[in-house]
């Protein structure tokens, strides 16, 4: 067990750090929850729906991220 502080340790100590097709397929679960709960609001629930467009825009933004990333290299 590590003296330091949680907050002073190293990300790479705990192991536990996610490669690109790990958090890429992650987005891709988080996307599809995404889209099915966008697709169960009704029309009364137009700020929640502003709120999940924008989430859902960020999500895939990231994911293709992820993937050009990836081509690059």
């Amino acid at each position: 067990m590590s003296r330091r502080p949680e907050s002073e340790r190293s990300d790479w100590t705990d192991l536990d750090l996610l490669t690109r097709e790990e958090a890429h397929g992650r987005l891709l679960a988080e996307i599809a929850e995404t889209d099915v709960r966008l697709a169960g609001l009704g029309e009364s629930d137009a700020a929640e729906r502003a709120l999940l467009e924008a989430r859902l825009r960020a999500l895939r933004e990231a994911a293709e991220d992820l993937i050009d990333h990836s081509k690059k290299n």
